[in-house]
């Protein structure tokens, strides 16, 4: 099979919009079973299986078993990055719609994206650390500074493969709803692992983040950010 017709065959994968909701689902980053993603697809429990099995079969999703339950998540953060950019590109296809689109405000907020801190607080937060020269950005790629690295020992985030290869560190991930890059890669997936940690954020159903106060007092400390 072509280069082409494998891309055709995973386009027509995700547009169907049963399966499209799932994988949006799954975004962020839990596991869930085929009766929970059933019910979020609005379809039946056998029409739930047969997507998930193409879904499985095409490499999108991998599927783990605990007892009888069958549990569901994306296959990498490779399908989150395509799915979250299909998702900002679908958003300005009419230009009739708002530039933002129309969302829970409290996804857009803050939520998770796979592995790490999306919405407003994600953005936030890449703007701090841009401020404090912790880490560069650009459209394409980022990296994480001296600056940086000294911050994150301060903080409690040890990484040390980041100092032999700090560029691999850091990614930037444009943002569904802001339109702008909050902060992938390693040090995005740290980031999130340590304020849930520390109790900074709590997670709750579905995507959405909320932060704490003992958060807010955090954020503000380690980050200036008044959230």
């Amino acid at each position: 099979m072509t280069a082409d017709a494998n891309m055709a065959q995973t386009a027509a994968l995700i547009g169907d919009p049963g399966r499209a909701n799932m994988l949006a689902a799954l975004l962020g980053g839990e596991a869930l079973t085929a009766t929970e993603l059933a019910a979020i697809a609005g379809v039946s429990r056998p029409a739930a299986s047969e997507h998930l099995s193409k879904l499985t079969q095409g490499r999108l999703l991998t599927v783990t078993s605990a007892g009888r339950h069958r549990h569901y998540r994306l296959a990498s953060a490779e399908v989150a990055r395509v799915l979250e950019a299909l998702m900002t590109v679908a958003a300005g296809q009419d230009p009739g719609r708002r530039a933002t689109p129309r969302i829970d405000p409290a996804l857009r907020n803050a939520r998770t994206c796979y592995d790490h801190v999306a919405g407003r607080l994600g953005v936030a937060l890449a703007d701090a650390l841009v401020r404090c020269k912790a880490i560069i950005l650009t459209p394409d790629a980022g990296e994480v500074t001296g600056v940086g690295l000294d911050l994150l020992d301060s903080l409690g985030i040890l990484l040390e493969t980041s100092r032999r290869s700090k560029g691999l560190l850091c990614r930037p991930c444009l943002d569904w709803s802001e339109r702008r890059p909050h902060i992938a890669g390693a040090l995005g997936a740290a980031l999130y692992r340590h304020m849930f940690a520390l109790g900074w954020i709590e997670r709750e159903k579905g995507r959405a983040i909320t932060v704490t106060p003992a958060g807010r007092r955090g954020l503000a400390g380690a980050f200036g950010l008044d959230f």
